[in-house]
């Protein structure tokens, strides 16, 4: 999935202001896919797709102590050069580079999609089931990829972290950018904007908990959010950013 992959370029480096790390965002887009090719374009693939990326959360954080990309890197990632970055990306350390987490975070995260959708005992909520979904319909995406984006839901598995819906705007916008055989990168500048208008409609927070107040305690908790028109505001906003 070439385009998809790198169109959550810009998703790195926790949305480019430190927050969850960038595998994380790439792992969920990934639950997302196989959660279509299994169930298509219905609420169970929606529902199974933030499961399987609460437990991507879950095991990263075990993995590697924390999920946001600032305090696993100790580097502020919001304003850097590209020569911080590739200096960071490459080096050894105690922690390990980027590189081999890469390489532990995605046989776990696929241990987690497996296991999740190896689950039948499940009864999918009544739609909306995620705040990035209800986007990336109104964006007029496909439904491979208003699947894809389910599990941003709630700042990534409902985690309460940078918020879902600002991710999806971001990897949308960059898929139609590329789908029109534009170039995207680290630093898109489109990204920017669309993070602009977010900080505009989302009183200038930038993560799900603080937004909403709490965090979601499971996807039955979000759709309820939802269907009571939670986060209407800010997906209005990102919908014509």
């Amino acid at each position: 999935m070439e385009l998809e992959e790198r169109a959550a370029d810009p998703l790195a480096g926790g949305l480019q202001q430190g927050y969850q790390c960038g595998m994380l965002w790439g792992a969920a887009l990934a639950a997302g896919a196989q959660a279509y090719r299994i169930w298509g374009a219905t609420p169970q693939a929606q529902a199974k797709a933030m499961i399987a990326s609460q437990k991507i959360v879950e095991s990263f954080r075990t993995q590697n102590k924390n999920i946001n990309c600032l305090e696993i890197t100790e580097i502020d990632l919001s304003s850097p050069t590209m020569r911080m970055v590739a200096r960071y990306l490459i080096k050894s350390s105690a922690k390990g580079s980027c590189f081999g987490m890469a390489a532990r975070s995605a046989s776990a995260a696929l241990r987690e999609i497996n296991a999740t959708f190896s689950d039948n005992h499940f009864q999918a909520p009544i739609a909306p089931v995620s705040c990035a979904t209800m986007l990336a319909q109104k964006m007029g995406a496909s439904e491979l990829h208003t699947v894809m984006a389910t599990g941003f839901a709630g700042g990534i598995g409902l985690s309460g972290g940078g918020c879902g819906v600002l991710g999806a705007a971001i990897w949308l916008h960059g898929m139609k950018l590329l789908e029109k055989g534009g170039t995207i990168g680290y630093n898109a500048p489109y990204a920017s904007d669309i993070t602009d208008k977010f900080l505009e409609s989302s009183d200038y927070e930038f993560e799900c908990a603080k937004i909403v107040g709490r965090q979601f305690e499971n996807v039955d908790d979000h759709a309820d959010h939802l269907y009571k028109g939670g986060c209407s505001k800010i997906i209005e906003a990102l919908t014509t950013a």
